[in-house]
């Protein structure tokens, strides 16, 4: 789960990306300049923002972004923006570490603080690039309960009023547009979702907790990748799993491995894919994943 920010292309110009963020930022500063932790976020206010504002998401792709640690150049970078975007619960370490200023820093979450779920009990790993870590004490992603999500974009929608007191109706007006969507969303994901609750479920990795929760699904976690073949010792304690919590479907992050998702067949498990959607995907967007979601869980 990765990204590189893209600048959004408006009346700032195209600018040269090979540069570092730091210096990037000071580049054609005609609007202000948002910088935020996961790609989530970054869609959420360049929906809000649109040609009001440049939002950069400077993580590298090939990586997780929860986990990733910037360059001391990019946390100055950060420092300079003049609105900062975190996810919170536990989301993006490094920031307790580094220096920004409080008062550009935006919490997205800090209004459901008390609907934050404590994550499962986790062990060593990695995926991508990235170094080995552990999953913090909190789940943190929040975007995947739709209902969150809007509170994020609201908050999202309020920092950039208090950045942009002259554009608030139209500010209002983009925020609305996005809260409608994330509605339909919801109940799209819920009627597609039907089918699964009462039923045990498994995921490939402990991402899904607000997804699970929002939509009344009984889901256990392990920790496998999608593009490496689990151990027998995994395998095993799979099937310790399976003979408390006998589910039939197993969530991943992106479709596994071939010769997993057959072994997986053989113990009566299909697999579904619903994509976290961190980072940026390719040639879509945040949405549009989101509803593919939906449809390919609607037609299982």
């Amino acid at each position: 789960m990765c990204i590189v920010g893209a600048t959004l292309c408006t009346c700032v110009g195209c600018e040269d990306h090979s540069k570092d963020p730091a210096q990037r930022i000071t580049v054609n500063r005609s609007v202000p300049v948002v910088f935020a932790v996961n790609y989530p976020l970054k869609y959420f206010a360049e929906r809000i923002a649109e040609d009001l504002a440049r939002v950069e998401f400077p993580a590298p792709r090939g990586g997780d972004p929860a986990f990733w640690k910037p360059t001391p150049e990019t946390i100055i970078a950060f420092q300079q923006a003049d609105l900062i975007l975190l996810n919170g619960a536990g989301y993006s370490k490094w920031v307790e570490y580094s220096t920004l200023p409080a008062s550009r820093m935006l919490n997205t979450s800090e209004g459901f603080t008390h609907a934050y779920i404590r994550a499962e009990s986790a062990s060593l790993h990695a995926h991508g690039p990235g170094a080995a870590h552990v999953h913090g004490d909190l789940a943190f992603t929040t975007w995947l309960d739709p209902t969150l999500a809007i509170q994020q974009a609201r908050a999202i929608h309020g920092g950039f009023t208090r950045l942009l007191p002259t554009q608030a109706d139209l500010l209002d007006r983009r925020y609305e547009s996005l809260k409608q969507e994330l509605e339909r969303l919801d109940v799209k994901l819920r009627e597609a979702t039907s089918k699964f609750r009462g039923h045990p479920m498994v995921a490939s990795h402990p991402v899904y907790q607000y997804f699970a929760r929002r939509y009344g699904l009984d889901l256990r976690s392990v920790h496998w990748e999608p593009d490496e073949m689990p151990s027998e010792e995994q395998w095993a304690a799979l099937q310790s799993l399976l003979e408390n919590h006998p589910a039939r479907w197993m969530i991943w992050e992106a479709p596994p491995l071939p010769e997993v998702k057959n072994r997986l067949r053989q113990l009566n498990v299909e697999c579904l894919v619903v994509l976290p959607c961190a980072n940026v995907p390719g040639d879509s967007d945040w949405l549009t994943v989101m509803f593919e979601n939906a449809r390919l869980l609607h037609e299982q």
